[in-house]
This record gives structure tokens, sequence and C-alpha cells, in this order.
């Protein structure tokens, strides 16, 4: 059966579909339409306390907790927290990763906050996280460490960057940047961890200081202690057979035998023959002192700052069975403490949904995984729209996403740090179109929708971009239609599902609702905005919903301005959805209409 035909059948309510997966059972903090926020872009500024100092008031941290009443008001549940451990430089992401158990406490890389901010704000800002009920999901980078203090000598071979299993060279020295001391914690007597890194706790490294080259090298054992690899065995005689073994082979050739010994980690996503290796000095979980100074340290994060789940950076080049090991741990000691599981997210760059399902299925434990295979379809009916496309067809948003074949382990997502204009991962995407895949991920009933600090409050750098999905305020303001989105899901998005797929351009749904303020008809249409004489275009869709006279109104619409929806004898309404834009309407009379448009100070470097 085709995707089109699939979408003709498509159920009222596909929660039903025999085909599906269960909904994860692992949900944390609200069990009703939770959102996640994530509280920084790149190039997010900040300005940590000076090292002699413990708080500044220009630091991220310290903005976050003045912004986080206004986020929990407007439906915010979660937040995702930068990498806060101490990074290469001052100014360091967190991605750069130097010392997981420093979060802004020790005098190390010039500097003793991160750039967020200092151990005692990002307390504060955990403490006013739990007083307002929301949850706190750290960024964890396990996948590599970088700026070591000091060079040590390890056996390497280069290996070919389109196949790192690939050898290019033979087994010889190197002297890279993999003793990592730890100073600012050395003086306090190697506070929380007395684990010091050196060559032997790594796999892999991008810089060969001795000869002052950058590779892919591939740490190994020496030589002499290990036989040298298997060589390819030959076939071998005639015959027909043979020959077409050869010609096989040929077509697809073996891959070459693995080196014995250290090397690669085998349970990696299989990109580039092998995907063990990202950046910077790669971390070997096969050594049983590394394996248990990572599980350490998830244990103290959750025991000594208060988070409640993890994000885990660049999952598919890392231990997938250490993964889950880490993860067992995690829900462990969260449950000793919380009663529940801790809340863990992976990342994994793909527009091959099969990669993810294959992580989830191996770590199990509940994780969830970032829906990329989603975003990249919100990028592909965009990029359609731009160029005028025949293709465009909103029918094929779900196709092969992590939300139609995995919907409890999806948490959805419109942009993000990485996919942001002058990132190495941009995802190019229609500003005008945003407005519909917020509306997709935040009103649908499925997935776990994370909503983007540049989104929302703008993004900084060379290629800033203002607030997302703003419209007239009606006052010569502007005004961004995301919060108003999260406040729908907060009170009208709960309900069954049914889905109205049958055109290209538009596509509706609606949400039953509970209690007394009812559901909502969600429209969404990439028709044109404006005729050839400038009119402004319009989609009209008939949709059953609601009990005859009863009254609807689009909330996105400015007070004053929405157009009203009376339902007929039949139980339908002719619903209304203006070209490169999304409508939502609910009940006239439902509690909580004074809420719209949604007060959300969209300076947040003002606050």
């Amino acid at each position: 059966m085709s995707w089109l035909s699939k979408l003709q059948h498509r159920p009222s309510n596909h929660a039903d579909t025999p085909t599906q997966a269960p909904v994860n059972q692992n949900r944390t903090g609200h069990d009703d339409n939770r959102i996640l926020f994530q509280t920084f872009e790149w190039h997010t500024e900040s300005q940590p306390p000076a090292p002699h100092e413990t708080h500044c008031a220009g630091s991220h941290y310290a903005r976050l907790t003045r912004l986080l009443p206004s986020l929990a008001s407007a439906g915010i549940t979660a937040i995702w927290l930068p990498p806060g451990c101490k990074a290469n430089s001052p100014q360091g992401n967190g991605y750069d990763c130097y010392d997981l158990w420093d979060l802004g406490e020790f005098d190390q890389k010039w500097t003793r906050s991160t750039k967020w901010g200092s151990r005692e704000e990002l307390a504060q800002l955990i403490g006013k996280c739990k007083e307002l009920g929301l949850e706190v999901v750290w960024d964890s980078v396990l996948n590599h460490k970088t700026a070591g203090d000091g060079t040590e000598e390890a056996w390497a071979v280069e290996v070919d960057g389109e196949d790192r299993r690939v050898e290019i060279c033979s087994p010889k020295k190197i002297e890279a940047w993999l003793r990592y001391d730890f100073p600012g914690r050395k003086n306090a007597d190697m506070k929380y961890s007395s684990f010091r890194w050196r060559a032997e706790h790594f796999n892999g490294i991008d810089w060969d200081q001795r000869a002052q080259k950058n590779a892919i090298y591939k740490l190994v054992d020496d030589p002499a202690t290990y036989p040298k690899p298997l060589q390819q065995q030959s076939n071998g005689g005639g015959g027909a057979m043979n020959r077409l073994t050869r010609l096989a082979d040929k077509l697809k050739p073996a891959p070459p035998a693995r080196r014995p010994g250290k090397g690669w980690a085998e349970d990696v996503d299989d990109m580039h023959g092998n995907y063990d290796y990202l950046m910077f000095a790669n971390v070997d979980y096969t050594h049983p002192a590394v394996r248990e100074d990572t599980l350490n340290w998830g244990d103290w994060m959750i025991q000594s700052t208060g988070v409640n789940g993890f994000r885990l950076d660049a999952v598919q080049h890392f231990s997938y069975n250490f993964s889950r090991e880490w993860i067992s741990r995690a829900n462990a000691t969260n449950r000793q403490k919380c009663g529940k599981d801790a809340f863990v997210v992976g990342e994994i760059w793909t527009g091959e949904v099969e990669r993810i399902t294959k992580w989830l299925d191996v770590v199990g434990n509940g994780a969830y995984a970032y829906d990329s295979p989603l975003l990249y379809n919100f990028s592909r009916i965009s990029e359609d729209v731009r160029t005028g496309s025949v293709n465009a067809d909103l029918r094929t948003i779900l196709r092969d996403s992590l939300l139609e074949c995995r919907p409890g382990a999806s948490v959805t997502l419109v942009a993000n740090h990485d996919t942001q204009p002058g990132q190495a991962s941009f995802t190019p995407m229609l500003a005008e179109l945003k407005t519909l895949w917020y509306a997709f991920i935040l009103l649908r009933r499925d997935g776990y929708p994370c909503v983007f600090w540049g989104d929302v409050y703008g993004t900084k750098g060379p290629k800033a971009e203002r607030p997302a999905c703003t419209v007239d305020h009606g006052r010569g303001e502007m005004r961004s239609l995301i919060p108003d989105l999260m406040m729908v899901r907060k009170m009208f998005a709960f309900g069954e599902q049914r889905d109205y797929w049958d055109a290209m351009s538009c596509i509706a749904w609606t949400r039953d609702g509970k209690d007394v303020n009812g559901g909502c008809i969600v429209l969404l249409s990439i028709g044109p905005a404006k005729d050839k004489k400038g009119v402004p275009g319009w989609t009209v869709k008939k949709v059953p919903y609601g009990r005859p006279g009863e009254v609807y109104v689009d909330v996105l619409a400015n007070a004053g301005e929405r157009a009203e929806v009376k339902i007929d004898e039949k139980g339908e309404g002719l619903f209304s959805c203006r070209g490169m834009s999304a409508s939502v309407f609910v009940r006239k009379d439902a509690p909580g209409l004074e809420c719209f448009p949604a007060r959300l100070n969209l300076d947040a470097y003002g606050q």
C-alpha cells in the first residue's frame, strides 16, 4: 500500500492502529501535555561572574531564573539546560567538554564559572525550577573530551575519513593531548572524583602534537603485543560459484578486518563504516575505570544538583551498550530519590528513522530520541513551497518519522542550536511556515514537543534572527504565536484526535478536549498567502465538530479580529485558514479565552 493510500485509509483515532508502537509509559513530571523548553541557542550571550565572585546579573543562569515564572505560566513544564560542565575556554558552550565534575566551581581553564554561570547560580536556578514545578534536563557530553592538560605518547594509525575502518598507515607513535589532571579540582583534593584521564582511556584523537598534523587517529595497542590484522581469505579455485563470489566481492567489498585489541567500539552507528569517532579525544568505554567514573557522574548529578533527566549528546557515536547501562543506572538512582525513572533523550541527526529505532531498541529503559526525520520533513515541505514545487504536500508530514513509527519515544522539535543558520547542521526552513510546524508538534496528541529558545527570543551571532512566528499585534507591535500555541496545548489540546488530511495544501485535525474548556480544531495551510492581485488567500474546510449552534473563534487572531464559526444543524463548521498560516479554533465561551493573546515578553536580554 502506498503512503497516499495509507493516508486515504487513515483511521480517525490512529492510536487504535495495530502497527503503532505502544505509548512510552516512562513519562516524567506532568502526565498531560508536557512542553520541554531549550533554554539556549548557539550564540547565547552570557556574562558569568568574575573569578573571585559567585553571582552576576548578566549570567545566563541568572537570566533564566528571572524568566522561569513567565515560561511556566505559558505552559512550559521542563527546561533543557546547556552542557554546563567546564569547557575548553571561558566562552565555550560546553560541547567542548573538559571536566564533567566541574559545574562552575573550580578555577580551571582560565575561569571559575562556566560560560553559563557559577555552581551557586545553577543551584538557585534549579531551586526556582522546583518551586515552580518544572523539571530540569541536563545536556550531557559523554562522547569526547577536549583541552587536555598535557600530552602523552600513544600508538595510533590514521584512518580514512570516509570509512573509519580503513587504516591508511602503519602503526606509529604520536603525541596527543590526552593527559587530564584537573588542577583546579586537584587543589581541592580531587573533590567529587579522583579519576585522572590518560591515553589508555581514549581510542581516538584528531591531532598529533609531534607531527603538528590534523587527521583521524585510531589509538591502538603496541603492535608488538598483538598479531597483525587478519588478512582477507582468498576464495581460491575456479568454478562458477567462485566466479560469482568474486563478482559479488567486486560489487560489494568485504569490510576490512578489524585490528585485534584496542580500537573503535563496534556497537555504534555504521555510517562511515564505523561512526565511533566524532571529534576531539574520543572516550573509550571498554575501559572499566572510564565506565565507572561516568556512571558515578550520572548518580552524582541526580543526587547533588537535583536534575530530573538528561539529554545525551551524540549518542550514535559511543557504545550503545554503555548507554543502556548508564541509563539503567540513572533510572535506578532517580527512582531511589524521586520514585520514578529519569527522563533521558538521545541526539541522533539522521533522516533514516531506522538508525534511531535501532538505538532505542538497544538502550531500552524508556529512553526517548529527538525526531530529526520529522524536522527534515518540515524542511522538505518548506523547500517545496519555497521553490513552487508541485510536490509540496502536507499529508507527507509524518512520513518515515519517529512520530509515525514510535510516537511514545519521540521528542519533536522545529529547530535547535545545531540547525540554526550558520551551524554545520543548518536546516533550511521558511520563517512563514514555522507557525505551522509549531502548531503540529504542540497540538498533536503524540510526541513530547521541544520549543527552541531562538524561536521564542531570537538568536544572536553573525546570522542573527528575530523571534519566529511573529504577527502584528494590531497596535504596530509584534508578538509571537508560539506562546499562544503553548497556551492552547496547556488548556485545550486534550482528548481524542481525528485527522482530516484530504488535501495537499491544507490539513486539519480536532481534539475533543476535557472538562469544561472543550477541545480545539487546528488547520494548517501552505496555500498562497496572496493571489496575483494581492488579495489574501484563504482555505476553507468543513469539519464535523461540536454541537449545533456552538460558536468557535480562532485564538491565534488578535482580540477583536477573530472570525466566528457557527456549527450547523449537521454538527459541522466551515473553518477557515489564511494561506501560509495556521488557525486554532476553540469555543467562544471557553474558560480562559481571556488569556489570549498570550503575554510573554520576547526581550529576554532586557529582563
